[in-house]
């Protein structure tokens, strides 16, 4: 056997660079997690209260400004903004006159009719289950067959049961399908028009394809017609569960920057009140001073040693979520003026070249974070747009522009000679934009824009 020795290089990183990955990959929310775990693990950490109410504090002028630019904003996100910043005595209700009820959910609210009925304790047994089964829309989508065998009884009585909560409000509740969902609303409000009715049992896909004039001849009816029992039918609710409140509570998205629009500049603030700040506890500082033993002093100096690379992961996280957040800012200007629309081809090699990082430290620094501004919240990484055509430096296009672009040639075409696909791809064309006929689909069904069918006005 002969031995052999060799020198080579390795790539590794240590624990405490993983570390410093994982803390720069942490949003807002996670990064309050782990700090609170760590001060209930290392004992040397002290939680601190980031901001004091001491007259006009940090925490007050950042309040300020960002109720100064929310009230342009949406009800969502003042309500969301006092109820981030209130304490325990404050009253939210007060200073925005909204109440904190989170509302009934359908299941209670269902529950709460059955008692007003004079059913038998099998019909109520059966229909609370039944009522418990029902998906958010407020459908019923299980297999009889399974459900009444789960339950031991007969379909007779199961389906006897889903026509007693088909009788609760709102009406279509504890429908199968949409059609029955449909129907169930048409009994409720007496509709009896029997094209109306047949269309709704026989013909909704071809109703939600805009194919009124092949539903007229299959029914032997004028276009006219059919256009009458759509508009009926437009009235009707196809999910009437969706007005009540969900099952689990709502969970609203907690931007990690904020960007808001001052007279003549953009101030970027970084959520730093949604996360504690820690430090070391003195006693254990002095304890390192004093004479104690070498095993307590040694397990003392590790955990202190372990606080402070935390501390500065933390402040290092921050520093480069501000540079990123700047520079995105910087060359995203005119997103942030005019709103969507408007954003720049931008890569993570430009904003870690401006900055000086590594590309993947910028793909870290913005992974699972969001930015608020007065357009609403994106994640951060919805800034990072590649170019969809180019033809030159000053005429690059984004996959945002086109579709901005798009929506605005629909909105002005003849409602009653749509635009194809083709046609809409050769109308960006002529505004700069060079897309295939199939991107011009792709993009129309993400925004939810029908074909030039589906669009006709009759």
């Amino acid at each position: 056997m002969e031995l052999k020795m060799e020198v080579a290089q390795t790539l590794g990183l240590s624990q405490r660079m993983i570390q410093s990955t994982e803390i720069l990959q942490m949003s807002a929310q996670e990064l309050d997690t782990y700090l609170k775990e760590l001060a209930v693990e290392n004992p040397v950490v002290d939680i601190e209260e980031k901001y004091e109410k001491q007259g006009e504090s940090e925490r007050d002028v950042e309040l300020q400004k960002k109720l100064e630019w929310l009230a342009s904003s949406d009800e969502q996100n003042r309500v969301y903004y006092s109820e981030e910043y209130s304490s325990d005595e404050d009253d939210n209700q007060d200073m925005w006159n909204v109440s904190d009820n989170r509302g009934e959910d359908l299941a209670e609210y269902l529950m709460s009719q059955l008692v007003t009925l004079a059913l038998n304790d099998k019909q109520q047994a059966i229909a609370e289950y039944l009522i418990d089964l029902l998906d958010s829309r407020g459908y019923f989508t299980e297999s009889v067959e399974q459900i009444s065998d789960r339950l031991n009884i007969s379909q007779e009585e199961l389906l006897g049961g889903l026509a007693i909560v088909q009788t609760l409000e709102p009406a279509g509740v504890g429908a199968r399908n949409l059609s029955e969902c449909l129907l169930l609303q048409m009994d409720r409000q007496k509709i009896e028009d029997k094209v109306t009715r047949e269309i709704v049992a026989n013909y909704l896909e071809q109703i939600g394809k805009n194919q009124l004039p092949q539903i007229a001849k299959k029914m032997k009816i004028t276009v006219e017609d059919v256009l009458q029992a759509k508009e009926v039918i437009k009235t009707l609710n196809p999910k009437p569960g969706n007005s009540f409140s969900s099952r689990e509570n709502l969970k609203y998205i907690t931007p990690d920057v904020t960007v808001v629009k001052l007279k003549d500049y953009y101030e970027i603030l970084l959520n730093e009140y949604m996360y504690p700040r820690i430090s070391i506890n003195g006693y254990y500082r002095n304890m390192l001073k004093t004479g104690s033993d070498r095993e307590t002093k040694e397990y003392v100096t590790t955990k202190v040693k372990q606080a402070e690379w935390i501390m500065q992961c933390v402040s290092q996280r921050n520093v480069t979520l501000m540079n990123v957040s700047k520079c995105i800012v910087d060359i995203q200007e005119k997103f942030f003026t005019y709103g969507p629309g408007y954003l720049q081809p931008l890569k993570l090699a430009d904003v870690a070249e401006a900055i000086g990082v590594h590309e993947s430290t910028v793909s870290r620094a913005v992974k699972d974070k969001y930015l608020q501004c007065s357009w609403g919240i994106y994640p951060m990484n919805y800034f990072f747009v590649c170019a969809i055509s180019k033809t030159g430096r000053e005429n690059t296009a984004t996959a945002d522009k086109a579709k901005t672009l798009l929506k605005e040639i629909i909105d002005s075409e003849n409602h009653e000679k749509p635009y194809s696909d083709r046609i809409l791809a050769e109308k960006l064309a002529e505004m700069g934009v060079n897309i295939s006929r199939r991107t011009v689909t792709k993009y129309r069904e993400a925004m939810g824009l029908k074909d030039a069918s589906g669009r006709k006005v009759f």
